[in-house]
């Protein structure tokens, strides 16, 4: 706190953080969760969220969502293959997620300064992403070891 009370959060810009929650429940909800903290806190939050299995954000009319297209057929949405329903979801958003972003970060203005995304850790593309757009990721693992390393088998086992 400074001499007149306030802490250097309140005297700071707003800024919007863009979370990007991977589009099964028991991601969804944590990232959430986190969206309601950070928000909370002072931040502004928009969502990007793939058109499958997007949630219900009427109790947080506080964010804004921004729906990416996620190029699955009705089969591929259908699928009980976890991992290849990840690796078709890993493979077919880049782009949208990538346009969606870039639109964001071309919005952005000093009052509502973007300054990192924060990413499920499935969503392995979005380094590469936050890379290319010279942004801060920082990644929210809500799977257990034992999910990671089964996925990072398969996806190398894959190739």
């Amino acid at each position: 706190m400074d001499k007149k009370g306030q802490t250097i959060q309140q005297q700071s810009q707003p800024r919007r953080l863009v979370l990007f929650p991977l589009p099964l429940q028991g991601h969804i909800n944590p990232m959430i969760q986190l969206a309601n903290i950070l928000h909370h806190k002072g931040f502004n939050i928009s969502i990007i969220h793939t058109k499958y299995n997007f949630p219900n954000l009427s109790k947080y009319p506080y964010f804004t969502l921004y729906l990416i297209p996620d190029g699955l057929s009705e089969s591929e949405a259908s699928t009980t293959d976890i991992i290849f329903l990840l690796k078709l979801l890993n493979e077919k958003c880049v782009k949208p997620f990538l346009d969606c972003l870039a639109r964001l970060l071309s919005d952005d203005d000093a009052d509502d300064h973007i300054p990192c995304i924060i990413t499920d850790a499935v969503w392995y593309f979005t380094q590469a992403v936050a890379d290319n757009l010279n942004i801060l990721r920082i990644v929210l693992r809500t799977s257990s070891v034992w999910f990671a390393i089964g996925l990072c088998s398969s996806t190398t086992s894959s190739r």
